[in-house]
């Protein structure tokens, strides 16, 4: 689903590291966009992984578009709150899988 609403997440990364972002985006878009980099960054650290394989288990569970969707009640979240909320997101999104 957030797909709909944003380039892939390696060009968002690229737009957000050359500040690029406020010209193609508006103000939501930017917001939510940087809540999506900031969870990616901190899944990697809090799991040992490179940015680019935390976007992959993110996006593999749908984590990303529950992020983006629900940003207006998460972003006022703490790192921890959202670390837990989003492990126990692919823990649910894993049992429905199996």
């Amino acid at each position: 689903m957030w797909k709909k609403y944003f380039p892939p997440i390696e060009i968002i990364v690229v737009f957000l590291q050359w500040n690029y972002v406020e010209k193609i985006m508006d103000k939501r878009q930017q917001d939510t966009a940087y809540f999506l980099s900031f969870c990616i960054e901190q899944y990697k650290n809090e799991k040992h992984l490179s940015g680019k394989e935390s976007a992959e288990v993110l996006e593999r569970y749908g984590v990303l578009d529950y992020l983006a969707e629900h940003y207006e009640m998460l972003h006022t979240q703490s790192r921890q709150w959202l670390m837990e909320d989003i492990d126990e997101f692919i823990s649910i999104r894993r049992k429905e899988v199996s």
